[in-house]
């Protein structure tokens, strides 16, 4: 870095963002083209991925990600950051490999649980049980406790979930369907042999077009990776570096959009857990610092809404309501633009039911 790169104000940093997650407008990518582009989208539910994809998408429908995962050209596995995405089939192939040393670290997180347990000899066994017929962590815990009884259960599921490239079957992730957790590993779900990890400059290079511009510990933030200093530096001489309002340098692509800061940016609702929430280790280029944590309380996680492109509220379906709970009073026309764009989420994700669209109470 040096004293001459220019500075992003966080409403830059915010409009360059938004504009490469597609929401400063919607994109005319199909689904699976968005879901490659933003190298994967949040399923810990069912739900997510779709209200992700309705808020960036024009046109879109649910049968759009539906039939991609019942054909198995998309997947719903645990990648970055140990939490379950949807990637395409491609994808999954090479990411889960990349991502594959910060499973090995969580493993170590439950070593107490696995005394006298041989991590090689459990690995072919759970893909002997998974391979025969999917098993739910139950059963995998079941079987596993079977050879290693002294061994705890729940740990042993889990080292089975993160040595394994373990992919959630169908029907479970179809939108209008419900079914249980249940897992086989990729190469049998998808009849293809497993791949050669993405390089970690391919992934950096993938992630600025997503997520920048980024610092370095942006990006192993997205990722759950670690030492990744050394992929930027080889890439440096490809890249333009900037800094942020506090001197944090920042990497991007030469030919990627940062749009002026005064774009204009529409309300969008976003699912809980939505990547562009989470894939920054400076979270202000989206959350303003007073609504920082203010997406959950306890136990209970909120959807998050943007209004100017920043978290300015959350939401939520109450029995036949869609509820927006604003972080503080919004003038007249934010309320109608709000409105009208929760009227489109209920038209494309809802049509066939009748739901009312009202604000709530403000959160304190």
């Amino acid at each position: 870095m040096t004293g001459s790169d220019p500075v992003l104000s966080t409403r830059a940093l915010n409009r360059a963002t938004l504009d490469r997650q597609l929401l400063l407008r919607r994109s005319p990518l199909s689904a699976m083209a968005a879901v490659e582009h933003l190298v994967g989208l949040q399923a810990q539910e069912v739900k997510p991925p779709y209200y992700a994809l309705a808020a960036r998408l024009d046109g879109f429908t649910p049968e759009e990600l539906s039939g991609p995962l019942a054909d198995r050209a998309a997947v719903r596995i645990v990648t970055l950051r140990s939490t379950i995405h949807l990637h395409t089939a491609d994808d999954t192939l090479t990411l889960r490999p990349l991502v594959q040393p910060a499973r090995d670290r969580e493993v170590n997180l439950f070593r107490k649980g696995l005394v006298g347990v041989d991590l090689d000899h459990l690995a072919v066994l759970a893909r002997d049980l998974v391979e025969a017929e999917p098993r739910t962590m139950k059963q995998l815990r079941e079987a596993l406790s079977a050879e290693w009884p002294d061994a705890d259960p729940q740990s042993l599921a889990i080292a089975a979930r993160c040595t394994l490239p373990l992919v959630q079957v169908t029907p479970r992730g179809l939108w209008g369907r419900s079914a249980q957790v249940a897992l086989t590993t990729v190469e049998h779900w998808l009849g293809r042999p497993a791949e050669q990890a993405a390089s970690p400059d391919a992934a950096v290079l993938r992630y600025l077009a997503a997520f920048g511009p980024a610092s370095v510990k942006d990006m192993q933030t997205w990722s759950g990776l670690t030492r990744m200093r050394a992929a930027f530096e080889r890439l440096r001489p490809q890249l333009l570096t900037f800094r942020d309002e506090n001197g944090v340098e920042l990497f991007d692509l030469p030919d990627a959009p940062r749009p002026d800061p005064q774009t204009p940016a529409p309300p969008r609702f976003l699912p809980e857990f939505d990547n562009l929430l989470l894939s920054h280790a400076d979270r202000t280029r989206v959350i303003p610092p007073a609504n920082r944590g203010r997406t959950w309380q306890a136990n209970t996680f909120y959807c998050p809404l943007l209004v100017d492109g920043f978290l300015a509220g959350v939401w939520r379906i109450l029995g036949d309501a869609l509820v927006i709970e604003p972080f503080a009073e919004l003038g007249r026309q934010q309320r109608a633009d709000v409105l009208e764009e929760g009227e489109r989420v209920l038209r494309v994700l809802h049509s066939a039911d009748s739901y009312d669209l009202r604000f709530g109470t403000v959160i304190p």
